[in-house]
């Protein structure tokens, strides 16, 4: 047996096998399996913590709201446009949620689980939105009038001013 100076024998060459390829190729696999997963979850709480920014907005915005009407009032405060509404920021929490938005309101339906909701009386208001990655048991987040910002586990019931 004659060996070459590189330490192999003649007439053979260099490379890897065919089971050696596909072994790396299946761990490549699994590996970027796993970083999709990851990927994934990371989205999710992005575009919770979008919502949650959103109904933050919108709580600012209605008290500006209430105090520049006269007499102080937090009805109107839901519409989709005007001075201080929070219609809008309903509308982009929405879009953080579902890539769309809901375009109106109606204070005298109650939230279904994928569907953003504002209720407005002059007396308070309530803004709900599912949330993709809720806390266990919870479904949405919830702000109002009365300094609620919380995840909830129920939608609001038809003109609801107040986070369940």
């Amino acid at each position: 047996m004659t060996l070459a100076s590189t330490g192999t024998r003649q007439g053979h060459m260099k490379g890897f096998t065919l089971i050696e390829l596909l072994v790396v190729i299946a761990i490549i696999g699994i590996l970027s399996s796993v970083v999709l997963a990851s990927l994934n979850t990371a989205r999710s709480k992005g575009a919770d913590a979008a919502v949650r920014s959103n109904l933050a907005g919108a709580r600012a915005q209605a008290e500006l709201f209430y105090d520049s009407a006269t007499p102080n009032t937090y009805d109107g405060v839901c519409a989709t446009t005007g001075a201080n509404r929070i219609g809008a920021a309903v509308n982009a929490a929405e879009r953080a949620y579902s890539g769309s938005a809901v375009t109106a309101y109606a204070d005298a339906t109650a939230s279904t689980a994928t569907t953003a909701q504002c209720h407005d009386a002059s007396s308070g208001w309530a803004a709900w939105v599912p949330l993709k990655a809720p806390p266990s048991g919870m479904t949405g987040w919830c702000v109002d009038a009365a300094g609620a910002s919380k995840a909830v586990s129920a939608v609001l019931g038809a003109n609801a001013t107040v986070c369940p």
